[in-house]
């Protein structure tokens, strides 16, 4: 998405949303996550020229590798919290 502006709205929880704008001398690119609560700036990379998704593809990978494993204990937590009440 083209990012006008100048806070983006909170996000679902395990959206990343991939922002850019014109910087100085290139193209500003920021990453965010959606928490449950909040939402965070994962990544922000200045001023990045040409084709920049070997640059930003990494992080991505990373942190959907990461909402995933999240994700799962997050639910074996909510498992083991509704067992030990039974």
């Amino acid at each position: 998405m083209w990012d006008t502006a100048p806070e983006p709205e909170p996000l679902r929880r395990g959206t990343i949303l991939l922002s850019w704008k014109p910087g100085h001398g290139g193209t500003d690119v920021t990453a965010r996550l959606g928490l449950a609560a909040t939402t965070v700036v994962l990544a922000t990379w200045p001023s990045l020229h040409g084709d920049w998704t070997p640059i930003v593809h990494p992080t991505l990978f990373e942190v959907t590798g990461l909402h995933a494993a999240l994700t799962v204990a997050t639910e074996a937590l909510n498992l083991a919290n509704h067992l030990a009440a039974v």
